[in-house]
């Protein structure tokens, strides 16, 4: 009998759009390699449900704080049900950007300088001399990022609007200029290097998600010893935040500081989107895995005590 797989989908943050794509994707993929499945959209009874439904797979498809923040994991540990990607240490570390970062550096990580700072005080004068980068601390999909030009006068005040809701405080760190690179982790193998080239001003919500707001180029078209060191740094990431499955870390790559140049981890996502345009397939297709291959890979890996 094959396996019955819940899969954990929308929610209530910011990225609940992209979910709900992510989820339908996979569920539809789930189906085709002969599963069953059961599509939940995540509110606040979901325990209830998992508790009445008893799947043998929980496939969380869910972005955002309460889906990759270590939550939705300890939820699931407690009805005891296997479930896909990393588990709650790992996904709670990685979500905080400012933790997240200690812990790389001290793997040997190369991650960019930063300071922790509220949100009236990065609005009020300049934290870092321009150019810098202004985050929230655990959202995705570049919610609330702005990117402060050298020669700027004084910081983005949009900051301090009343509909804000990433977050009292904000993480400044160093712009590296260069290119935007990326790379999937599946197990303990890293898949190829893509290299994100947007019109946009940055790898932002649009060019993520609309259709032709990125273009994607795999294998990316770096010196060998670049792209290994991409894929390795990849791997030590995953490794040094204890996530399993899959997962995808970015980079920027900065050709013009030194021979071999800068590169920079930006983040670890350890739930990376799934959908059309996400560059996780493609990178996953790249290695000779097609979709159903991938989410099928995902379903068997999925376990309790991640």
């Amino acid at each position: 009998m094959s396996k019955h797989v819940a899969v954990l989908m929308g929610g209530w943050s910011n990225e609940r759009p992209v979910s709900l794509v992510t989820g339908a994707q996979c569920a539809a993929a789930l189906r085709r390699a002969g599963y069953r499945v059961t599509e939940i959209d995540v509110g606040r009874d979901i325990a209830n449900v998992l508790t009445d439904l008893r799947p043998d797979v929980a496939f969380n498809a869910l972005h955002g704080p309460f889906g990759e923040s270590g939550m939705i994991q300890g939820l699931l540990e407690l009805l005891q049900i296997p479930y896909t990607h990393s588990g709650v240490l790992a996904s709670a570390l990685a979500m905080d950007k400012h933790q997240a970062k200690i812990v790389l550096k001290a793997a040997g990580v190369p991650v960019t300088d930063h300071v922790i700072v509220s949100r009236p005080e990065a609005a009020r004068s300049h934290v870092l001399t321009p150019p810098y980068v202004i985050k929230p601390i655990a959202e995705g999909s570049s919610f609330g990022v702005f990117i402060v030009k050298a020669g700027t006068s004084h910081p983005p005040q949009e900051i301090l609007r009343e509909d804000w809701n990433c977050g009292e405080e904000v993480m400044v760190e160093r712009y590296i200029p260069g290119r935007e690179l990326t790379c999937a982790v599946m197990g303990d193998v890293a898949l190829g290097v893509t290299e994100i080239v947007t019109d946009l001003s940055f790898y932002n919500y649009e060019a993520k998600y609309a259709k032709g707001g990125s273009v994607h180029i795999i294998p990316a078209e770096l010196k060998p010893k670049i792209y290994d060191k991409v894929q390795k740094m990849a791997l030590a990431a995953h490794a040094a935040l204890g996530c399993r499955g899959v997962t995808r870390t970015d980079f920027r790559y900065n050709e013009a500081a030194g021979e071999d140049g800068e590169l920079v981890c930006l983040e670890i996502n350890t739930q990376p989107g799934m959908t059309p345009t996400s560059l996780v397939p493609e990178q996953a297709a790249h290695a000779g895995h097609s979709y159903e291959e991938l989410v099928s890979w995902m379903v068997e890996d999925a376990s309790c005590n991640r």
